[in-house]
Parts: C-alpha cells; sequence; structure tokens
C-alpha cells in the first residue's frame, strides 16, 4: 500500500484578512485554502443560496430544446427520457419525467443495460422506442459522443435533445439540441454541472417560460443525489444545488430515500454529502451493476412505502453482493497486475470479470498502486473497459488518441469506459502503455495529500467541528477539512472490522483523549509506535441514532518520519 505525500498547504498571507466575518484564525485558514480572501466571496461562499444559480438559458440550444419540449406538450406527444445507468443517469431520468410530468406530459424512461447495451446511445433502442410510438428522446448524462446514433435517428425521423455533461468531440451529435455546458462555445459560468444538474437547468428554463417555477425546488433533493454520487466540484451553483437538496432529504425524504437511510443506520435528518457518497450512492447503483437500473429510478419516484420498502431491501441485498464480487474479482486482478510486475499503466483483463464491477476494481487499484488502471471485461467478438486514472495521467487523452482502435469510448479525465472489438486488446494496450511510460517516467508516483492546517488535539475542542460545518457541503473542489498533529500518544490500538481490515484507535495529547479510526489500515498495524504524527478528518460517526465525534486518520508515520 502507498503512503502518502503530505503536503501542508502555505499558511495565511499577510494580504489575507486573518478575521474573516469574525472566523478564528483556523477557519480563515481553511477558507484560504479554498481561494477565498474577500469577505463578499467568503460570504457567499457559507450561503450557498440562490445567488449562486446561473442563468439557464446561457446554456447552448437551450432555446431549441425548450422550444421542440413546448410543442411536444402541447400536441400530446410522446416523450422518452433516456438516462444512464449510474446515480447521476437515474436520478436525471427521474428528475425530467417528474418535471415533464407536472406539466402534463406523457413521458416513458429507458435505462439501458448496463451488459447488453453499455453506455451511450444506441440505435436499437432508439428504434425500439420509436416503434412505441416516440417522438421525441431527450436524453440524460449521455449522448454526446453518440453521433453513429444519432445520426441514424434522424434519418428515421426522431427528434433528439441531447443533455449531457461529458466532454464533446470535435464533432456534435445531430439533434434538436446539444444540451452541454462543455461546448466550446457554451457562455454559462460552470461547465461542471453533473447531467442531472443539466436536466435540472433545461427543466428550470422550460419551467421559466411557463411560469411554473415555484415548483423547482421540490425536485433538487434529486439533483444533490446525482451531483455528489458523480463526484462533481461542490463549488459555485452545484453548492447551492447540493445544499438545498440535502434540506430536503432531511425534511421531507421520499419514500424510498427513508426506507434507504433506516436500512443503512443513517440518522434521519442528519444526511449529509458523505451520506450520499458512502452510502446512498453505492446502493442506487448497485441496481445497474448487477441487474437493471430501473429498479433505483423506480425507488427514487415510488409514492408507496411498501413498494419503497421492498426496493430498499433489495437493493440492500445487491450492495452485498455487489461488495462480495467487488472484493472477489480486485483479488484477481491484483494477482494479474503483480504476476506481471507494476507498470506506468496496470491493465487486468478476464472473460469472466462482471461488467458492473469493472469500474470499480479499477478504482480500487488505482488507489493502491497509485498508477492509472484499466479493467477489462474479454467478450468473444468485443470487450468493454473501466479506467480509473492519476491527477498526472489524463486518462481520456490518451484514449482519444488510441480511438482508431476503439468502437465507442467516453469520461472524464481520471475515469473513462470503452468498448472495442477483442482483437485490438493488443495494440490498444501496447499504445496506452507507451504513452503512459513517456508521461510517467521520472516522476514520483505517490498520492499527495493535501493537509490545511498543523494543529494540536486541544485545539479541535469546543465548537471547532461545529464552526468547521459552515464550510459544508462538503466533497470535490471542497475538501472536508484534513489536520496534520505531531507527537500524538497511542493509548490504544487494535484491529477492528472483517478480518481485522481496520484499525482502532485511541489517541491522547495534552490531556485530551480523542477515538480515531483508520480504515483499510489493518495491515499497517506493526507500523503503530507509542507516538506517531497523524494526518486526519474529524468526523461525526452515526449510527442507530448515536452520534460522536471522532478522528478518521488518512496517514501516519513514526515521528521520526515525515509523509
Amino acid at each position: 500500500m502507498n503512503h502518502f505525500r503530505w503536503h501542508l498547504l502555505p499558511p495565511v498571507t499577510d494580504e489575507h484578512p486573518i478575521n474573516i466575518s469574525g472566523s478564528s484564525p483556523l477557519i480563515s485558514q481553511l477558507l484560504f485554502n479554498r481561494g477565498l480572501s474577500q469577505p463578499s466571496q467568503v460570504e457567499l461562499f457559507i450561503a450557498a443560496d440562490k445567488r449562486l444559480a446561473a442563468n439557464p438559458w446561457l446554456l447552448p440550444d437551450t432555446h431549441q430544446a425548450v422550444g421542440r419540449i413546448y410543442q411536444a406538450l402541447l400536441s400530446g406527444e410522446k416523450i422518452a427520457i433516456y438516462g444512464d445507468f449510474d446515480v447521476d443517469g437515474i436520478t436525471g431520468t427521474a428528475l425530467l419525467i417528474k418535471g415533464l410530468t407536472i406539466l402534463g406530459g406523457e413521458t416513458i424512461p429507458y435505462i439501458p443495460h448496463r451488459l447488453k447495451e453499455g453506455h451511450g446511445l444506441n440505435t436499437t433502442a432508439l428504434n425500439a422506442l420509436q416503434r412505441q410510438g416516440i417522438s421525441l428522446v431527450i436524453t440524460v448524462d449521455c449522448g454526446i459522443t453518440g453521433l453513429s446514433a444519432a445520426k441514424k435517428a434522424k434519418q428515421e425521423g426522431l427528434d433528439l435533445i441531447i443533455t449531457d455533461h461529458h466532454a464533446p468531440l470535435d464533432e456534435l451529435p445531430l439533434a434538436i439540441a446539444v444540451v452541454n455546458p462543455k461546448r466550446s462555445d457554451s457562455a454559462y459560468p460552470l461547465s461542471e454541472l453533473a447531467g442531472v444538474g443539466v436536466a435540472f437547468k433545461l427543466l428550470d428554463a422550460l419551467y421559466q417560460s411557463m411560469g411554473r417555477e415555484e415548483l423547482l425546488d421540490e425536485m433538487l433533493d434529486l439533483v444533490a443525489l446525482g451531483t455528489v454520487a458523480d463526484m462533481m466540484p461542490l463549488l459555485g451553483e452545484n453548492r447551492y444545488l447540493v445544499k438545498e437538496g440535502l434540506k430536503l432529504l432531511n425534511t421531507a425524504p421520499r419514500p424510498g430515500i427513508r426506507e434507504m437511510a433506516a436500512l443503512t443506520g443513517l440518522n434521519p435528518g442528519s444526511l449529509r454529502s458523505e451520506s450520499i457518497s458512502w452510502v446512498l450512492g453505492p446502493r442506487l447503483n448497485a441496481a445497474g451493476r448487477l441487474e437493471h437500473a430501473i429498479s433505483s429510478y423506480k425507488l427514487l419516484l415510488t409514492d408507496s412505502p411498501d413498494e419503497a420498502k421492498e426496493l430498499a431491501i433489495w437493493l440492500e441485498e445487491k450492495n452485498a453482493e455487489r461488495q462480495r464480487l467487488t472484493t472477489r474479482t480486485l483479488t484477481k486482478a491484483r494477482e494479474q497486475i503483480l504476476a506481471k510486475g507494476v507498470t506506468p499503466l496496470l491493465i487486468a483483463s478476464d472473460q469472466d470479470y462482471p461488467a458492473g464491477i469493472i469500474g470499480l476494481v479499477a478504482g480500487k487499484l488505482a488507489n493502491e498502486f497509485y498508477r492509472p488502471s484499466i479493467v477489462i471485461r474479454i467478450g468473444e467478438q468485443f470487450s468493454t473497459a473501466s479506467c480509473r486514472s492519476i491527477p498526472e495521467f489524463n486518462i481520456i487523452s490518451a484514449l482519444s488518441e488510441c480511438r482508431s482502435f476503439l468502437s465507442r469510448f467516453g469520461g472524464h479525465s481520471q475515469a473513462a469506459g470503452f468498448t472495442l472489438p477483442t482483437k485490438n486488446l493488443p495494440r490498444l494496450a501496447e499504445q496506452l502503455s507507451d504513452l503512459a511510460t513517456t508521461q510517467l517516467t521520472g516522476l514520483e508516483l505517490r498520492p499527495r495529500l493535501d493537509i490545511d492546517a498543523e494543529v494540536s488535539l486541544s485545539a479541535l475542542s469546543g465548537n471547532t467541528f461545529k464552526s468547521i460545518q459552515k464550510l459544508a457541503p462538503f466533497g470535490q473542489g471542497n475538501p472536508l477539512p484534513t489536520f496534520l498533529s505531531h507527537q500524538v500518544k497511542v493509548a490504544d490500538c487494535r484491529l477492528m472490522g472483517n478480518n481485522g481490515a481496520h484499525l482502532k484507535l485511541k489517541l491522547e495529547q495534552d490531556n485530551i483523549v480523542w477515538d480515531a479510526v483508520a480504515f483499510s489500515m489493518g495491515n499497517r498495524l506493526s507500523e503503530v509506535h507509542s507516538v506517531m504524527n497523524i494526518v486526519y478528518n474529524m468526523e461525526l460517526d452515526q449510527w442507530r441514532g448515536q452520534e460522536r465525534l471522532r478522528l478518521n486518520i488518512l496517514d501516519l508515520a513514526p515521528v521520526d518520519k515525515t509523509g
């Protein structure tokens, strides 16, 4: 396992107002680390209110999209919402179905099967929808690279509105509208909306045009779920969308969310962005990974307590199965990697790797070895792969350079996927490996751990945690504050969890005692000395109605060593 490179962020500069809005020096340091120096910036960041919401009409092709949807509503056309099978796509599909139904639209959802259809638009599905009487298809979180499918749809007289947030190719798909903040001609101030965020802004424009804006707020919980689960940066407008969505999740949760929270021990009314990342999101994703994502869609929209409970139990079972499959597949993939030797680019492939799991396994390999990692499910004629990368290597750019080998691909700089003819695998692997070797050779490939401030454990007492929570919601772009404490006494340390996977510690400094947990560090028990330097977050441990502050250890080292 890699240990981190510890990087203590620079202290507040003399030009920076130390006492922003009456904040403590520690809070001012946290604000400074997040690029906030002016009182007005700080106030807006903390408020995270509707002032952050941009004009939806600034998104490209919004006028065309709204016009076509309005026409469909007036004429009673059947509209299909075509969403991806991850949480972002599922929530976006649910949002547009709900939003258009309120306006009297006749809508049906379509979410492709991960294994049988894969990501993105496919002609077979579009043809089937057209045979059902669908004349307009609106995509969510997909479609931007579906040039061939879009072209065929146009030829068949099927209208497409594409809403997506993935990077466009040089050519845009043929459609009535292509609503995407990443288009080069986009005037929208935030390019990092989630797919559900783009769908929400389209609905925002439509509702504005019809004078129904007051109904939008009741759907922000769906936006929060998709935005956090898709790891979008919680900056700018995303802060507003997630903050308001979390309020809904806590005050008026949908029956399905209420049942999921109850099953997983989450405290009602205390859901945070971390609750989505670590608990709700994985369960909503489990359906699409193992069977079909439509079950998660139904859970989000059902009004029936009985159906909500039934679906929540089913998702809990599927998530447990997903965890078992991930562990088994990871073990096999790791053995493959180690047998070949650790190289700048890690590739593991097998015909038995479950398609719904390979992305998770690739992510775990990338974290463990700190190398870009590709996990491939080999098929007889075509193979599918998921990629996870590190900041030093842009995987979507690398795939773009190898596009001649691929049937289709898409994603982001650190997460992507592709399909290709199986016969092309050797040449693709060779070219990608060459690119990785060229770009990564000579670099110290260890993950960097940014540290907000060096503090003593005593500095964290009182209202410190409550003050830190004013900076929430936390996530990508606004990480949980991370602290370093030197020379902390380890009063107790023992293994915990299944097979001793984690460490449970009792830490002491200046007569202050803290409980702490170090997840996935059970194998480092022998490294724990009586006195240690530690890097950690503060967290509120919530379980079965109980709440308790503790430290979440991210890394540790003997006092004579640094990270």
